[in-house]
């Protein structure tokens, strides 16, 4: 008994002892975990925080590059183009950009983005495309509206209506329901080409009349009209294409190494006066501006004050034209007046009640009514798309944007709907070729 009195103290002694080193063990081990647990945790955190901030890093700086490469081109691409500077022939004007504009950027339709930007452009998105669908099937009908477009497009419409670059004050009459043989006969008499000429001031006084080649007149029988548009690709239609008289084709667009869809035969080349200006396009040297007749254009004001439009063009043209005539008078090579320019806006917007865009308009809808006076008959590819219907700016370029084809900057939704307006061509050939076919001025009667 006194043996087990002296050991039962001792042993719940160490066994107490043993409980309390349990315990901070387990507290020790416990404390340990969460060590652990908030380490790992922190760690994937912090380099989720750094990944997203390299992210957003690399957004902004690619997205600063897009804008800035978009903002050096000319005002055919810088739609908010106020204030600007001449530096000479081949140089950009600085323009001021209201924040609002930065969006507008991607809506020119002139094919002039910087290549290394093209690379890197992604396909919009599918519900995009398909809601395309939709406006291509009214212009087949002949009955569409701006309302049937993105909320993208459309308020870059209402934000170039708001804005009106060149000082647009349209005051004729609006009427949409116009029959066929109105248009035709409206844009027969309105719509007489007319080019650059040295009887008006500055031209006079700058000595132009050595420049300036005889007046384009009516030489063809048969034209072929030839978009640049990306659902040409796979057409086949070069053969027929070729068979025509004439053949008209607009800016940079190649012909080498895409003869089965577009063709070879390039008669007129019609072309924005960036084309002259901007060393990329190798107007000086590259063989797509030899042997053929140029037609160039470039906006003026809306008054057709043709004093400032010499002294402050979108794009200096004057210089690089004077240049080519004088090295290659023999080569055809023409100016459009500013006041034909102006004349097809004015059609377009008096047979739609809708605002159109009171921008200049399309080079494919110059392109059009400059051959309708050259030609007996005219047929126009993928003006109007076919059932290839691609959000492909270009068939010679990887761009892709809706713009292209229904218009942002450009009043391209309403030029095409007037164009189908005016078209004699079946419904098959519109669908199948993206093709319409129109009559040359001279085969157009109209009541006296």
């Amino acid at each position: 008994m006194i043996l087990q009195d002296f050991l039962l103290p001792g042993l719940r002694h160490v066994m107490k002892q043993s409980a309390q080193l349990l315990l901070l063990a387990l507290l020790v081990w416990m404390l340990l975990l969460f060590a652990v647990f908030f380490y790992f945790t922190d760690s994937q955190v912090t380099q989720l925080h750094r990944t997203t901030s390299i992210f957003n890093s690399e957004s902004q700086h690619s997205t600063h590059v897009q804008r800035s490469s978009r903002a050096i081109m000319a005002s055919h691409n810088a739609p908010w183009a106020m204030f600007a500077e001449r530096r000479g022939p081949f140089q950009r004007k600085q323009v001021f950009q209201p924040p609002r504009a930065v969006e507008e950027f991607q809506f020119r339709n002139f094919g002039k983005r910087r290549k290394e930007y093209r690379k890197n452009v992604m396909k919009p998105p599918e519900t995009e495309f398909s809601k395309t669908w939709s406006v291509v099937r009214g212009l087949w009908k002949g009955q569409v509206s701006s309302k049937l477009l993105g909320q993208r497009l459309q308020q870059a419409m209402k934000n170039y209506v708001l804005s009106n670059k060149y000082k647009v004050l349209y005051k004729g009459q609006r009427k949409a329901n116009n029959d066929r043989q109105e248009i035709l006969c409206q844009i027969k008499e309105q719509a007489q080409l007319r080019t650059l000429n040295s009887s008006e001031q500055p031209f006079a006084h700058l000595g132009f009349q050595p420049l300036v080649p005889p007046q384009l007149q009516q030489a063809y029988r048969t034209c072929a009209v030839v978009t640049s548009a990306g659902a040409i690709l796979k057409s086949s239609l070069g053969r027929e294409i070729d068979s025509h008289d004439a053949v008209l084709r607009f800016n940079a667009a190649p012909s080498k190494g895409y003869e089965k869809d577009v063709g070879s035969k390039t008669t007129i080349r019609i072309i924005n006066s960036q084309i002259l200006a901007n060393p990329q396009h190798r107007f000086n040297s590259s063989l797509i501006y030899k042997n053929i007749t140029l037609v160039a254009w470039d906006p003026a004001p809306y008054t057709i004050d043709l004093h400032k439009w010499y002294q402050n063009p979108d794009y200096d043209l004057f210089n690089p034209y004077i240049t080519q005539r004088k090295n290659f008078p023999e080569q055809p090579f023409y100016i459009l007046h500013p006041s034909f320019i102006w004349k097809l806006w004015d059609i377009v917007q008096s047979n739609t009640l809708e605002d159109i865009q009171p921008n200049p308009p399309s080079s494919g809808f110059i392109g059009i009514v400059l051959m309708m006076n050259l030609c007996e008959e005219v047929d126009v590819y993928e003006y109007i798309p076919s059932m290839r219907k691609t959000d492909l700016c270009h068939y010679h370029e990887k761009y892709y944007d809706a713009a292209c084809t229904f218009g942002a900057y450009h009043p391209l939704l309403y030029e095409k709907l007037l164009v189908k307006r005016m078209s004699t061509a079946f419904e098959q050939d519109l669908k199948k070729k993206g093709k319409v076919t129109l009559p040359g001025f001279s085969k157009i009667n109209c009541p006296l």
